[in-house]
């Protein structure tokens, strides 16, 4: 992270998230520093990519992979990327692919176990550390993000296969393992293992489970953890698949030989009545579901985002006992009031910039495959029906609207500061904080940060270009 004050050194999935909006400056530079994680001095001989250099062995979020994807997109027009960097980068994911399914789903049962996963004080747990009474948690989000590594190495291993038939194999191999883990974060009980589905069918959201001797507890915190499940989406056109012989005849026979499976894959028939595929953890209703919560200006819809922690928890926060110890997590929608991972970082109400990209793109994808047949309320109780792809829009205005000057000069980012409002030396320095207050959209944390929070110039880049072409 380009910080020499608060964050002198690394952190993967910082990085990850940097190259994006980077690429927009200097993309052989984005390409170099994905590039370098990945070779022999900095990615461990098992597959293991460091999280940052004093805990080389702790485990990020693995969004490499798609910002991999994302910078080979910017790389060029269609026909004309990097596709060297692209395999490149492929052959040395698929180390670290293995790495996580060897190394965090330990029972083999697809529900993943990631440890800290740099979401730091978001459960109720410190979740880098042994939990109580020896119990183990099974991680919505660390079996979300597997499935989002999974997807994204899907649709690198289709893009490379256009031109290399060799990587047909891989894509059905991705394929198959992304749908044996959507089922697995859904199935009610299933498979025969203790654990039950992360989805609970009650409150309609995704919930981490605590496993205790042999029984699975849902952990009942409306958090992110919840909403990284919608991240998982991919949109297979069949014209494209067509093309890739291999491929479609392997998922052809796995379309017809495992209808146990078939219920996680979601056709939708095109206007020339060729059916689209789409790969998503969650079904139509259960993504219904979940956006009831998520666009609900009393959960988790902010003026400027979309929170880490639904506001619900602020009058009746999440307690349990356990062993004569009170756990709980309730709603701060800026700093944090406990000391876990040294108290400067908060995921329990405000707003992260890199947790709601992913949301905004997510969205439009689920948009190009439902399309008018899915319209959802914003905000929730509101009566204002829109696409999905509207929806995105929406919450792409209130993220850029943290960084705008309101009429008297003050941007959400800086709070009250008149400093940053009127002086003529300070009012256009516009800093990228860490993560922001829920509330008031006021910068928290690092504020020299960059990183992820950069994020928010593409988003912008967005919004001006659709105001061009109106």
């Amino acid at each position: 992270m380009p910080d020499k004050w608060e964050y002198p050194w690394y952190a993967c999935w910082d990085l990850a998230f940097h190259m994006v909006p980077f690429a927009n400056v200097d993309i052989e530079f984005s390409k170099d520093q994905l590039l370098l994680f990945l070779r022999e001095w900095y990615m461990h001989p098992n597959g293991q990519i460091p999280a940052y250099e004093f805990a080389l062995g702790d485990v990020n979020p693995p969004v490499h992979a798609w910002a991999v994807m994302k910078v080979f997109k910017a790389s060029g027009p269609r026909g004309k990327r990097d596709r060297v960097f692209l395999a490149r980068c492929f052959q040395k994911l698929m180390l670290n692919f293995t790495w996580w399914v060897n190394r965090k789903d330990p029972d083999g049962h697809n529900i993943f176990a990631g440890g800290f996963l740099g979401l730091d004080n978001i459960g109720v747990f410190d979740r880098s550390k042994p939990l109580p009474a020896g119990g183990t948690l099974q991680q919505a989000d660390g079996t979300a993000w597997m499935a989002f590594f999974c997807v994204v190495m899907l649709d690198m291993a289709l893009e490379l296969a256009e031109e290399d038939p060799v990587y047909e194999d891989m894509a059905s191999k991705f394929f198959e393992h992304f749908v044996t883990i959507a089922d697995a974060i859904n199935t009610f009980g299933g498979n025969g293992c203790a654990t039950k589905g992360l989805w609970d069918n009650e409150d309609g959201f995704y919930y981490d489970h605590l496993l205790m001797k042999g029984e699975s507890k849902p952990l009942k915190i409306r958090s992110m953890v919840g909403l990284v499940p919608l991240f998982s989406c991919l949109v297979m056109e069949q014209s494209r698949i067509e093309k890739l012989s291999g491929f479609y005849k392997r998922t052809q026979w796995f379309l017809e030989n495992r209808k146990d499976l078939v219920s996680q894959i979601s056709f939708m028939a095109s206007d020339k009545k060729k059916s689209n595929f789409m790969l998503a953890i969650p079904t139509k209703e259960q993504l219904e579901h979940v956006l009831k919560y998520v666009l609900n200006e009393e959960e988790f819809l902010s003026d400027y985002g979309v929170r880490s922690l639904s506001k619900v928890h602020k009058d009746k926060p999440f307690s349990l006992h356990m062993e004569g110890e009170e756990y709980s997590v309730s709603y701060l929608p800026a700093e944090s009031n406990t000391y876990l991972f040294g108290g400067n970082s908060n995921w329990r109400g405000p707003i992260w910039i890199c947790m709601n990209f992913l949301l905004v793109e997510v969205l439009q994808r689920y948009d190009f495959f439902y399309g008018e047949s899915l319209k959802v309320e914003f905000p929730t109780g509101s009566g204002n029906k829109m696409r999905l792809k509207e929806v995105s829009s929406h919450l792409s205005k209130r993220l850029c609207q943290i960084f705008l000057p309101d009429s008297s000069g003050h941007r959400p980012c800086h709070g009250s500061s008149d400093l940053y409002a009127n002086d003529p030396f300070w009012k256009d320095l516009v800093l990228f904080y860490e993560y922001f207050d829920g509330d008031n959209g006021r910068g928290c944390g690092a504020s020299h940060q960059t990183g992820w929070t950069a994020l928010v110039v593409n988003l912008l880049k967005d919004l001006a270009n659709n105001q061009d072409k109106k």
